[in-house]
């Protein structure tokens, strides 16, 4: 099956923009976000708080999903399966001078020769990697406050606070964005994209995997072809 293949395999007329690891990887971490967001805001909404109750349950909820979120990080850097994950982690922190000009003209420009990702896309993941640890970190100062000072708790209560709305509208624009491409969300769940949305929506990416590909095996059944052309002239 073609989503079981490494990340930017070719078979056919697919390609595997997503191997299983990082699928486990963004829906795990997906839920665990959500279920925060959500958690969060019970705690935060009095009308809310008072509709749902058992707010001692939410709160640890919340804790232990907090908690949980390096989990799935940490288990897909476990194992063999990181390789896809760390080849598209590169991408996502590297810009191109194509991405620029996506961010100027809001993907607008034309003869974009993007890659794998657009800039919107590593935006909103060096984000999330960006914020997420931070909100580990001063939600556990909330939750265990006692070694810290009131200017600790009151600094760390402002970050998790406005890092909170702030990772809600980006949750919500990303959710949204993904609804009106079907073909970038199902390659999320599915692993796969066909070779000719590539080659229209991500050009450089088309050529890194197919063109290249295609060439490599070119050369690679003419090298072999050499020994036997030699050894029947012998």
């Amino acid at each position: 099956m073609t989503a079981a293949l490494p990340v930017d395999t070719v078979r056919n007329d697919r390609i595997v923009r997503f191997d299983r690891a990082e699928r486990w990887l963004h829906w795990v971490n997906a839920g665990l976000v959500l279920l925060l967001l959500g958690t969060g805001l019970v705690l935060y909404v009095g009308t809310l708080s008072a509709l749902v109750g058992r707010r001692a349950l939410v709160k640890d909820i919340h804790v232990v999903s907090g908690l949980a979120l390096p989990v799935p990080f940490l288990a897909i850097y476990a194992g063999r399966w990181r390789a896809g994950f760390r080849r598209d982690a590169r991408r996502l922190g590297r810009f191109l001078r194509d991405d620029w000009r996506w961010l100027r003209s809001r993907g607008g420009a034309p003869g974009l020769h993007l890659g794998k990702f657009n800039a919107g896309q590593k935006l909103n993941a060096i984000f999330v990697a960006g914020v997420l640890p931070v909100m580990l970190m001063t939600g556990s100062i909330m939750y265990w406050n006692k070694p810290f000072s009131n200017s600790w708790r009151t600094g760390a209560t402002f970050v998790h606070d406005w890092g909170f709305v702030t990772l809600l509208i980006v949750v919500v624009g990303h959710i949204a964005k993904a609804l009106v491409e079907p073909v970038l969300l199902r390659s999320m769940v599915e692993g796969t994209v066909s070779t000719t949305w590539a080659a229209t929506h991500r050009p450089r990416w088309h050529v890194e995997t197919v063109t290249v590909g295609e060439a490599a095996e070119t050369e690679a059944v003419a090298a072999e072809a050499v020994p036997k052309a030699d050894a029947a002239t012998r």
